[in-house]
């Protein structure tokens, strides 16, 4: 199993939006808006780094009002 963060940047006012429609993608554990850089933090879990690539890409991104992601694998040192 892979886990990863998923740090999203939104228009602006659409935070709130963008976390709500997130959060109902199968694979999506928490999806929450926050402040400072980012404005919706997503915590993620795929079966692989592909499922997790294709999830990324083909849903996250794909909703309205998303202007940029940022991937981050969880590592178990």
């Amino acid at each position: 199993m892979v886990n990863a963060y998923i740090l999203i940047q939104t228009e602006v006012g659409k935070a709130a939006q963008v976390a709500k429609e997130v959060g109902g993608i199968k694979g999506v554990a928490t999806a929450e808006d926050v402040t400072g850089p980012y404005d919706v933090i997503v915590r993620a879990e795929a079966r692989s780094m592909d499922e997790l690539g294709k999830l990324v890409v083909a849903k996250v991104q794909a909703v309205d009002g998303i202007t940029r992601t940022l991937t981050c694998p969880v590592v178990h040192l």
